[in-house]
């Protein structure tokens, strides 16, 4: 196939917007036809057979247009199915994985690792500009404990309700410091589709549906 005959190709295949319909336009087929004739050798003009496979490659082109539209719109209401399945959630107390604590009427909830290298963490919640608004040593326990923020700064300001950057470092025995894996907890309060993914809405904190990691009864 001719780098004329195969530019005209991509752009079809790309112009999935167009709905292109290759092997239906009998004027596309003629201008690719035309192309063709033009660009070919004297020497050794195109033969049937050849011309017979690019008639399939056309075809097959459309074919795979047609598909990958069929898959968006199967996809898109898979993920309305998925939006309708998440309504129970709404009210409920779940345990994400995020960088981030969200306050919601003024209380948030981070749960923390059980004591190992390190017996105890240092939690700091920042605001904007990574400014340290919040900074915490807490005991780590056997298991995995949670820690909540009363929403006060460290100057005893109230803070508004919203989504805070949260940051966990353990200190071992040794003085050295290491960073803890933490989750956050919170109230869902919607479930909506961003840039083709869906999101869980706790307050203002918004993670992926994979980021669930449980239901959460306790405080």
């Amino acid at each position: 196939m001719s780098a004329s005959i195969a530019a005209a190709s991509a752009n079809a295949a790309t112009s999935t917007s167009q709905s292109p319909r290759l092997a239906g336009d009998f004027n596309t087929f003629l201008t690719l036809l035309t192309t063709q004739l033009k660009n070919q050798s004297p020497t050794d003009p195109l033969d049937t057979n050849q011309m017979t496979n690019q008639l399939v490659q056309f075809a097959s082109v459309e074919q795979q247009i047609a598909m990958n539209q069929n898959l968006q719109r199967l996809l898109t209401l898979e993920q309305a199915s998925q939006l309708t399945a998440s309504a129970p959630l709404i009210g409920q107390r779940v345990e994400v994985e995020a960088e981030s604590i969200t306050l919601q009427s003024g209380t948030g909830t981070l749960k923390l690792p059980a004591a190992g290298a390190a017996q105890a963490a240092q939690v700091t919640i920042l605001g904007a500009g990574n400014r340290v608004i919040r900074q915490e040593t807490v005991p780590l326990g056997t298991g995995r404990t949670n820690w909540t923020w009363n929403g006060k700064s460290t100057d005893g300001l109230n803070l508004p309700d919203g989504s805070y950057t949260a940051r966990v470092v353990g200190v071992g025995g040794n003085g050295q410091a290491q960073a803890l894996p933490f989750t956050t907890i919170g109230r869902v309060t919607g479930a909506e589709r961003v840039g083709g993914d869906l999101k869980l809405m706790l307050g203002q904190l918004q993670v992926g549906f994979d980021k669930l990691r449980s239901l959460s009864t306790g405080s």
